[in-house]
Order: C-alpha cells, then sequence, then structure tokens
C-alpha cells in the first residue's frame, strides 16, 4: 500500500473539490509512491507533531489544518512551518491536510461534535448550492437495468437519505450510421428508428468523471448521447455547520455545563437568548461567526462555534444564545471520524491520534 492509495481515498472521501477557495487542502508534503508504513492524525502539524510520528513509525501526517497554508516564499527553517517541512522531508514524512473540504462534508467537522453533544436529527445548516449535476441518457430497454446499476455504483442517483433515484421514461432515437462506423444496431447507410428509454439521474459534481466513465463503459453504443446539466439545487447533505436537537430540552446551565465538559473547555463566553430551555440547537466547528444568520433564520435557539469576536454577539439581538466553546476544542473531535474512516478502509495499518495538544490558547 503506498500514499497515493490513502491520498485517493481521502479525495474521494472528502472531495478537495469542497474546500473552500482559499484553502489548501490534499497531499502537501511528501512522495505519493512511498510505501506506508503508518498513519498519524492531528489537528496542526508542528514540529513536536513530526517527531511524534518519527518515532512512532507514522510516515502519512492526516491533520485538520493545512501546515503550508499561505504561500511559502522559501524554505530555509526560519519559520515553525519550514522547520516542520524540512524535518517531514528529512523523514520521508507525508502530510496530507482536510480542512474546509472535511467541515463541508456530511459526517464532518460539525456532524462530529453533535454527536458528543448528543444532538439528534441533524441536518446540514447551509446547504451547499450549484454542487449537483443532472445526467441524461439514452438506452435500449434491455441494456437500461445494467447500465443503471452502474451509474449507481460510481456515484449517481443519491437524493438526502435515498439511493437509487432515477427516472425513466419510453421513446425513440434515430440516427443513421456513418462510414466507417460500427453500428450496434441498424446498416450503416440507413436512417435507423430505435426503442429506447430516456435515462435521467442526479450526481455530485466532484464524481462526474466517475460517473462519465461508468456510462460509456457500460452503454452499448458507439457513441453515447447524454446530456449534463448543472443544477442550482441545495445539495442537502454538504455544507458547513449542522442543526440538531437534544430528546429533551435542558435549562440554560445544563445546556452550557454539557459544552464545557464535552469540549473540555475551562471557560465559555456567551451571549443570553430568550430561550429558558435548549432544545433546537445549531453549531459549527471552528470559526462559525458566518452562520449566525443561518442558525437564526431556522429557529435555533443557541449556536455553539468558536472565534467569536465582540460584535458578533449583538446578531441575534437576544433571540438565540451565542457559545463560543473554542476553535481547537469544537473541531477536536474530527480526529476520530478520520481515524474511524481510515481504519475502517484500511485495517491492516496502524492508524494513531497523536498526543500532542497543538492548541495554542491557554486558561487562567
Amino acid at each position: 500500500m503506498f500514499i497515493r492509495d490513502i491520498v485517493a481515498f481521502l479525495n474521494r472521501e472528502i472531495p478537495v473539490s469542497l474546500q473552500e477557495s482559499y484553502d489548501n487542502s490534499g497531499l502537501l508534503v511528501g512522495e505519493a509512491e512511498t510505501e506506508v508504513q503508518g498513519i498519524l492524525i492531528c489537528m496542526d502539524v508542528t514540529e513536536a507533531v513530526v517527531e511524534e510520528a518519527i518515532a512512532k513509525n507514522a510516515n502519512l501526517i492526516v491533520a485538520h489544518h493545512p501546515l503550508i497554508f499561505k504561500p511559502l516564499s522559501s524554505i530555509t527553517g526560519k519559520t515553525p512551518e519550514e522547520r516542520a517541512v524540512i524535518q517531514a522531508l528529512r523523514h520521508h514524512i507525508a502530510i496530507y491536510a482536510a480542512h474546509t473540504n472535511l467541515d463541508h462534508l456530511w459526517g464532518g467537522v460539525s456532524f462530529a461534535l453533535a454527536e458528543q453533544l448528543g444532538l439528534m436529527d441533524v441536518a446540514v445548516l447551509r446547504p451547499l448550492s450549484s454542487r449537483l449535476r443532472k445526467l441524461v441518457t439514452f438506452c435500449p430497454p434491455a441494456h437500461l437495468d445494467e447500465l443503471r446499476e452502474a451509474l449507481f455504483a460510481a456515484g449517481a442517483g443519491k437524493i438526502g437519505d435515498y439511493d437509487a433515484c432515477s427516472f425513466n421514461s419510453e421513446g425513440y432515437g434515430t440516427f443513421r450510421a456513418g462510414e466507417g462506423s460500427r453500428p450496434f444496431v441498424g446498416k450503416l447507410g440507413e436512417l435507423h428508428r430505435e426503442p429506447e428509454m430516456r435515462l435521467e439521474s442526479v450526481f455530485p459534481d466532484w464524481a462526474e468523471s466517475t460517473v462519465l466513465e461508468a456510462l460509456q463503459k457500460t452503454h452499448p453504443y458507439e457513441e453515447v448521447a447524454y446530456d449534463l446539466y448543472s443544477l442550482e439545487n441545495p445539495h442537502p447533505r454538504i455544507g458547513p455547520g449542522v442543526l440538531g436537537r437534544f430528546p429533551e430540552p435542558m435549562p440554560v446551565p445544563a445546556f452550557l455545563d454539557l459544552i464545557r465538559r464535552i469540549t473540555g473547555i475551562p471557560v465559555l463566553r456567551y451571549s443570553k437568548g430568550k430561550a429558558a430551555l435548549i432544545e433546537k440547537t445549531a453549531l459549527c466547528g471552528g470559526a462559525g461567526s458566518f452562520l449566525i444568520g443561518d442558525a437564526l433564520r431556522m429557529g435555533a435557539q443557541a449556536f455553539i462555534t468558536g472565534d467569536l469576536k465582540y460584535h458578533d454577539f449583538f446578531i441575534p439581538g437576544g433571540e438565540m444564545m451565542l457559545v463560543d466553546a473554542g476553535h481547537f476544542e469544537t473541531e477536536q473531535f474530527a480526529r476520530n471520524a478520520l481515524k474511524e474512516m481510515l481504519s475502517e478502509k484500511f485495517p491492516t495499518f496502524a492508524v494513531l491520534i497523536s498526543d500532542v495538544i497543538t492548541n495554542p490558547i491557554n486558561y487562567l
């Protein structure tokens, strides 16, 4: 097993195309053709984390925050980031980051925190639009089932909690096979009319190449006719933040104590809302102030995130409680999600969570 195999899996499960334009996710350091010995998962890549990887014989570090976030004009060891890169390269350690693409993923950063808090009926707080495509193709009825199943296996046909979704209608197609062609049906030079089924199915944009490959491989025709449409529909399973509810409403003091215990943060910053009992709750691991308006519109009684500024606390106008539970503290459970994902796929490798606490913030 090589690093390229792990990277291909991560890129498929946590598509890099889901990252924000300012981000730098993916394989950042190292050679893809190196054989994997072990994997170390962390929040941030520091010199101490690289030393830990060396000690534990892990030559692939999978981090949430990218080590190389801003462009490096030189790599001379003058900054902690440069020293970590040099140290990793010297010991043939690769570094991979899954940042805002993991933030947007169903089951990603915010979902991991929601699970720890015990939220139910969890949904994406701000579903991303323009990430869906529709494929329309035309196929002889006898080959429809095989083609449809191949497209589903390639990632098409998933809508929310449903899969194998498609629309099928009867019709006929016409064509004339020209010189040099080898038609599946019909004769050279003759206009042919063939009964066909129109097959429609949606898929996420990052699966386009896989879906089209399955179409070309499975369709019986020499020349496959198909249409691709970009959809404005929001993707219900992709986007930042989550919204959920507690099994039973809880008093505000109990709600705040739960957050403090689960995240391990000794001090909470929060604003008061109008609800005495908290049930419907929104959250965003990391820095989520941009979602305050979304949480308000969805009727959340509280919104949990990190990195809130002074003026952010005024935005809800007393209608909703805001809780700043820290950046590291609200994202830390993403490490467990990454470990579970990798361990399930690659059970023969040691997948370890770093013991190094990279949170730079201390509390007194």
